[in-house]
């Protein structure tokens, strides 16, 4: 069974930092691109970040460049999202899944809850 689960979410003040795990099981994470979408309450799933599995290039919306780095750990068959000078507005449900294009995803996770609050 393909499963990905995702680990590290939380309540963070604005300013802080969170990393992200999201770790597969039943399939070989870097056999696919992996992408990184959130959905926050009311609105609908974005992406926000993608690693390719063929030379990890990464790729990041205009919204976190510079504040959130995506990567993969082969050996732990996980991927990572460090997120740095987080904002209120990046409080959301994120999920991971194999596949960085909404409409062409394979699998996704459960996701986990980000909260930036004071």
């Amino acid at each position: 069974q393909l499963q990905l689960v995702e680990s590290g979410g939380g309540l963070v003040q604005p300013g802080g930092s969170l990393r992200l795990s999201c770790a597969a099981s039943g399939f070989t994470l870097d056999y696919y691109h992996i992408g990184w979408f959130r959905q926050a309450p009311g609105k609908e799933r974005e992406g926000v970040s993608c690693i390719s599995s063929s030379d990890g290039s990464t790729y990041y919306e205009h919204f976190v460049k510079g504040r959130f780095t995506i990567s993969r750990d082969n050996a732990k068959n996980t991927v990572y999202l460090q997120m740095n000078s987080l904002k209120p507005e990046d409080t959301a449900v994120y999920y991971c899944a194999a596949g960085c294009r909404l409409g062409y995803v394979e699998v996704w996770g459960q996701g986990t809850l980000v909260t930036v609050s004071s």
